[in-house]
């Protein structure tokens, strides 16, 4: 069954796909963009196609969401995890997933103020237009010639939206702060939610300690500098793609962000954001 690796845009979900990619999928615990890319986003339109929809139907597309989940789940053995962007919420009266269909979720989540400078570099936005897109009650990340149009809505709406997971045992919370500064604490953490999800495995500390060194942030960078990582969006300016790893623990708010910009965030999300520990 599949177990969902679910975030917001630009919080932390690459580098724990990548964690969790050089730890099940390679012999050694060596970090590789093509093992990264097993752990595949969902909904693709291949997924879709799979099961028999009309990709070019918007309404069929989000109606049949669960379906080829369910086609998916009909597979056995490997574990299934799957990166989304999606909030957990109804679209034309259709559910994006169900219980029955997830094993489990393990829920990314990182400080909004540091998601709006990784927007402006990923997407060319200016700060505010980052900030409208995360305040957006209504935004759907648009279809493109890989994954299916899905509806992520505000920060606020699709971190919740997945908390409302938090009492039920297949459900897990990691910060993208603590993934960075303590992240064999918390990869311990994850494969411990795992096997208590049944999966088979052992844990095997010189694998973690392989792929948590491996998946450093310059180590990540240097490696996109020699190859090419399809992932990484094209610059609408200059035809190339753009660095995928740009700042990371360098993107502090506390250097990027006015005064002004801060408050609007915060007042924005203040409940979320003290629930979450950032105020």
């Amino acid at each position: 069954m599949i177990i969902w690796l679910a975030s917001y845009p630009k919080s932390g979900n690459t580098l724990l796909r990548s964690i969790l990619s050089s730890y099940f999928f390679s012999n050694n615990g060596e970090f590789s963009f093509e093992n990264l890319y097993k752990i595949t986003q969902f909904p693709l339109l291949s997924h879709l196609l799979s099961v028999g929809v009309d990709i070019n139907n918007e309404k069929d597309t989000f109606r049949n969401f669960i379906k080829a989940q369910e086609y998916i789940n009909k597979e056995k053995g490997n574990l299934k995890f799957f990166k989304t962007h999606s909030s957990y919420a109804k679209v034309y009266d259709s559910d994006f997933t169900n219980l029955k269909n997830t094993l489990g979720a393990i829920h990314i989540v990182r400080d909004p103020r540091n998601v709006v400078t990784s927007l402006t570099h990923h997407y060319d936005y200016t700060v505010d237009e980052a900030i409208e897109t995360m305040i957006n009650k209504e935004q759907f990340m648009a279809k493109t010639d890989l994954n299916a149009k899905v509806f992520i809505g505000s920060w606020s709406f699709n971190f919740n939206s997945w908390r409302q997971l938090k009492n039920h045992s297949n459900y897990l919370l990691i910060k993208y702060e603590d993934l960075i500064n303590k992240k064999k604490t918390v990869m311990l953490k994850v494969l411990k939610f795992l096997k208590s999800l049944g999966a088979n495995i052992d844990i095997d500390m010189i694998k973690l300690n392989r792929a948590i060194k491996s998946t450093e942030f310059k180590n990540m960078k240097i490696k996109e500098q020699k190859e090419t990582f399809t992932e990484a969006v094209i610059d609408k300016k200059t035809g190339k793609r753009k660095n995928f790893f740009n700042l990371g623990p360098k993107n502090d708010w506390k250097n990027n962000l006015s005064d002004e910009i801060r408050k609007k965030i915060e007042k924005e999300f203040e409940k979320e954001m003290l629930e979450l520990g950032y105020l």
